[in-house]
């Protein structure tokens, strides 16, 4: 009975629906936010050209204005020229920022839409029980990774520095340009190595989630066995079950009719299509049947493959009501079959001639 109770067992795939329906998908910060600012440096350096421009426009705006005695509606154009420029500058990387952020998300869970996380919960509100929660071994395993990463980053970021440290001696007798253009591959060494680290730390974070995530999910023996019962006696799923039983059974009918030697009608709304092989069936057998359009259905099939349609509307109904797919027709029908098969054979000979 204990090992009932353990949570040992993978979560199914409706404890994981459910889970994502109330909010609860495995989000990783580390990831979104490496994937946000790499978005964020390429959009930068696309979009620098643009930037300069109207930054250096903005520059010969206010420059224009040197010796000018200042008024109110001049100030107030000043501040609507300069509103509107760094928008247009900071708009574009903005968009993109915010793109990038919901794509991270998308990339890691797909597309969760949920109001549950927005509801009020009082019971969030309980100071002991928030207390708990900052006292807990999660909590605990989250600051310790902070401070690893953190620790991490301030170790590599200062290896590189101290060895850039080590060329400033020669770099000072540099020419200006020169100077520039060491600080320029040093800054993209660094840049590029804090990239590097910030991606395998996404990727570390991005696993340690999912897979915290699901271990939180695991369910016991007995929840398995709760749930499936849950399911099984759903009406919703029975009835889909039931839908899909009857479009395989109708699938399979339809795919058998071609087999028939005759369909028997009344004449529009019973249709029924028998088989009789001596080889085989020691009774006729009824390949399909239905009513109205799928009477229809079975007519037209019957028409395409030149099986015989008999129009008897008593037999129809009786073999319509009496009958299951694959059933050998009943003793009481057998003489009343029997005529219209041999009519059908009749007729078939008579054809052949």
């Amino acid at each position: 009975m204990a090992d009932d109770q353990e949570k040992t067992e993978e979560p199914t795939s409706k404890k994981i629906e459910d889970a994502r329906k109330d909010g609860n998908v495995p989000k990783s910060q580390d990831s979104s936010s490496f994937i946000t600012l790499v978005v964020g440096i390429f959009t930068f350096l696309a979009l620098f050209p643009f930037m300069q421009r109207h930054l250096v426009e903005l520059y010969h705006y206010y420059q224009s204005f040197m010796g000018v005695e200042f008024t109110k509606n001049m100030i107030l154009e000043i501040s609507v020229v300069t509103f509107k420029e760094v928008i247009l500058v900071v708009m574009p990387l903005a968009v993109a920022v915010a793109i990038s952020g919901l794509l991270a998300g998308f990339l890691q869970f797909g597309f969760v839409f949920s109001s549950k996380p927005l509801t009020p919960d009082i019971t969030k509100l309980d100071p002991i029980k928030g207390m708990k929660n900052l006292l807990s071994v999660k909590k605990l395993v989250e600051t310790i990774k902070v401070i690893l990463k953190v620790a991490l980053v301030l170790l590599i970021a200062y290896n590189f520095l101290y060895k850039f440290s080590q060329e400033m001696p020669s770099v000072v007798y540099l020419s200006i340009f020169d100077q520039l253009s060491w600080l320029r591959e040093k800054a993209l060494i660094l840049g590029s190595a804090m990239l590097l680290l910030f991606f395998f730390l996404a990727l570390f974070d991005l696993f340690f989630v999912r897979y915290n995530y699901f271990k939180d999910l695991r369910m016991s023996k007995q929840e398995i066995k709760d749930e499936f019962k849950q399911m099984e006696g759903d009406p919703q799923i029975k009835a889909r079950i039931r839908k899909i039983q009857m479009e395989m059974t109708k699938k399979r009918m339809m795919q058998e009719i071609p087999d028939a030697d005759v369909v028997i009608t009344n004449p529009t709304h019973f249709a029924v299509a028998l088989r009789y092989d001596k080889e085989k069936d020691n009774a006729p057998i009824v390949l399909a049947k239905g009513m109205n359009h799928l009477a229809l259905k079975i007519k037209e099939i019957a028409r395409l493959h030149d099986i015989q349609i008999i129009e008897n509307p008593p037999l129809a109904r009786e073999l319509y009501k009496k009958c299951d797919i694959n059933d050998i027709i009943p003793d009481n029908l057998y003489k009343a079959v029997a005529e219209v098969l041999a009519f059908v054979y009749k007729s078939s000979k008579t054809k052949r001639l």
